[in-house]
Order: C-alpha cells, then sequence, then structure tokens
C-alpha cells in the first residue's frame, strides 16, 4: 500500500525527498488550501484543531515548519494560497513500545523486517517515532524506506519494504497482481464441523465503530484459505492465508467461522478496554513471503523467527 496519500486539503503525506527526516521521521508536505488567514500559523492552527497553537509556536521555534525550499517559517510568514510547506509530526510524551524488531534482510533494493506485536507499521494516531518506519529509517539511514505493504499494529511478523525509489513500483507491482504468497499463523478455538482446508469467501464493509470490519450481502470481494496445522486440546494452530488483501480479513474470517483469534479485542465482539497487554496479544502472525523477484527472476522466501506459542498453554486468553 503506498503511503502517498491526497486529500480535499491536498495533503501528501512522507513523501521521500526533501528536508532530510528527523528521528526516522519524514516530513509531511501541505499545499495550503484556500482560506480567511493571514499567517501560515493561523491556517496550521485551523487545519489541526487538535494541535494546541503554542505547539505549533513551539515546532516553528525549533525549525520544524519549513517552506518549499526547506527553509525554516516564522510563525508570522504569510499564508499564501497553493503555497507548499513542510511541516514534522510530533506526538507530546510519546510512549516507548518495549519491543523490538529484527531485521531478516537487507539490500539495495528491499528490507524484510521481523514486527513484534504492538507496534505500527507507518506513523498514525498516537505513534510517530516509534513505529516500525522511523525505526528502520534510523537504524540502517535510508530515508527512502518505503513499506510495500501493512500488517495491524496488533499483528506480529514480516513486513516488506522498499529500499530504492528506481525499483519500488516493479516491487508494488506484485501486490497488485496477487503474485506475493502471504501465509499466517494463528491460534484460536476448534471447528471440528470443518473440512479443510476450507476456503471463506465472503464481501467486507465497514462496520462499526468505523475501525472495525463485517460482513455484507453481496458479490464476494475477499478470501481466505485457512488449513489446521496442529490440534491441541483447547486450541488449534491454524494456517491462514489471505488471497486478498481486506482490511482485518483474517480476523473478521476466522471470527464468522466460530474461532475468532485468540487475543483479539475487536472480532466477534469489541472488548473495551482495548489498552495493550502483552500477556494476550493477538495470537496472529504474518510467517512468511514468497515471490519471484521481479529484477532477476529469484525465487524470494522469507520466515518470521517469531512464534505463537503452544496450543496447550494454558497462558492464551481473550481480553476481559
Amino acid at each position: 500500500m503506498p503511503l502517498v496519500s491526497g486529500s480535499r486539503f491536498g495533503i501528501l503525506h512522507a513523501m521521500p525527498s526533501t528536508p532530510p527526516a528527523i528521528a526516522g521521521v519524514r516530513a509531511s508536505r501541505l499545499q495550503l488550501p484556500p482560506g480567511p488567514w493571514s499567517t501560515v500559523l493561523d491556517g496550521l492552527c485551523a487545519r489541526f484543531p487538535a494541535i494546541p497553537r503554542d505547539c505549533w509556536r513551539e515546532r516553528f521555534a525549533r525549525g520544524r515548519v519549513l517552506d518549499a525550499a526547506g527553509a525554516p517559517l516564522a510563525p508570522d510568514a504569510p499564508y499564501r494560497t497553493g503555497a507548499e510547506i513542510h511541516y514534522y509530526r510530533e506526538v507530546r510524551d510519546e510512549p516507548r513500545i518495549p519491543f523490538e524488531e529484527t531485521v531478516l534482510h537487507a539490500d539495495a533494493h528491499l528490507v524484510v523486517a521481523d514486527k513484534p506485536h504492538f507496534l505500527p507499521v507507518v506513523p498514525a494516531g498516537g505513534f510517530v517515532e516509534e513505529t516500525l518506519l522511523a525505526r528502520l529509517i534510523r537504524r540502517l539511514g535510508n530515508p527512502d524506506l518505503v513499506p510495500l505493504h501493512r500488517i495491524d499494529r496488533a499483528t506480529a511478523g514480516l513486513v516488506l519494504f522498499s529500499a530504492d525509489p528506481a525499483t519500488r513500483a516493479r516491487y508494488q507491482a506484485l501486490f497488485g497482481e496477487r503474485a506475493i504468497r502471504k501465509g499466517y499463523e494463528a491460534l484460536a478455538q476448534p471447528l471440528p464441523q470443518l473440512r479443510f482446508p476450507h476456503v471463506r469467501r465472503s464481501r467486507l464493509r465497514r462496520g462499526e465503530p468505523f475501525f472495525r470490519m463485517r460482513e455484507v450481502d453481496g458479490e464476494a470481494d475477499s478470501e481466505s484459505r485457512v488449513d489446521v496445522i496442529e490440534r491441541g486440546a483447547r486450541y488449534w494452530r491454524y494456517a491462514l492465508e489471505p488471497v486478498t488483501g481486506r482490511k482485518h480479513q483474517l480476523r473478521v474470517h476466522m471470527a464468522v467461522l466460530g474461532a475468532p483469534i485468540l487475543g483479539d479485542p475487536l472480532y466477534p465482539v469489541l472488548c473495551e478496554p482495548m489498552a495493550d497487554d502483552p500477556a494476550a496479544p493477538l495470537r496472529l502472525l504474518a510467517k512468511s513471503l514468497a515471490f519471484t523477484d521481479p529484477l532477476d527472476g529469484r525465487e524470494r522466501r522469507f520466515e518470521s523467527a517469531l512464534a505463537l506459542g503452544r496450543v496447550d498453554t494454558h497462558s492464551l486468553r481473550r481480553p476481559p
């Protein structure tokens, strides 16, 4: 999934260009939309009302708001519709996520990282520096890194990054053509009534609240293949293959089949509060990625070194 996204406000997030990344976080670009504001500071306060005015003043003072050429702007810089500015996203008192990623592979074109539970792939919500992308930019010193796909913050496992803008489109095309074979593992309750391997196809749309998904009537636009790796008395270990890549697809399909993934706070019902619990993570692991390299024709296969635990352990539980 590409990182560049537009909106009616003209925002282009995290384009890999100047100015340089700070603490692994690239500058975002904003083309100033039409409005009545006299200064850039006024326009930013109106565009981002959740950020206090004093926070913006502080960012200006520290050179975190720049013009199109990368020069620091003053808070009283005149507002000009259509002008391009850069700014750095920040989160006050951003919490440290006490779990570490592992780099399994790095070359001039690709980086493969093994992500722990609870670490976001890209900046979102209350996380900016504590993301897999920012950590890898800091660690590898490559501000051109872009994730070629994403997995949920709650999910652990493999994430593939493009390291070179010149070859990025060729790797991105693999996902659009469904030429990447993605394998997941999950722990969930037994499904003795099903015959395996089992294929679940359905139509997925946004549910309530907005961050959940649900099955609806209509032509299927999602497909998951489910098989059993190991059978325990209380839990089974499943091999899951998302043929399509809809949001929360594997989580929804397993819940609908009657075996919600252990530790899932969203499906089949929303559990609140949804605070991170290291003792009860979502037992879903992006275990493998396999594809034919479009640059040289080599067969590539990567395996996560992480594990979900034993199927007969008594520590597995859903949040209350």
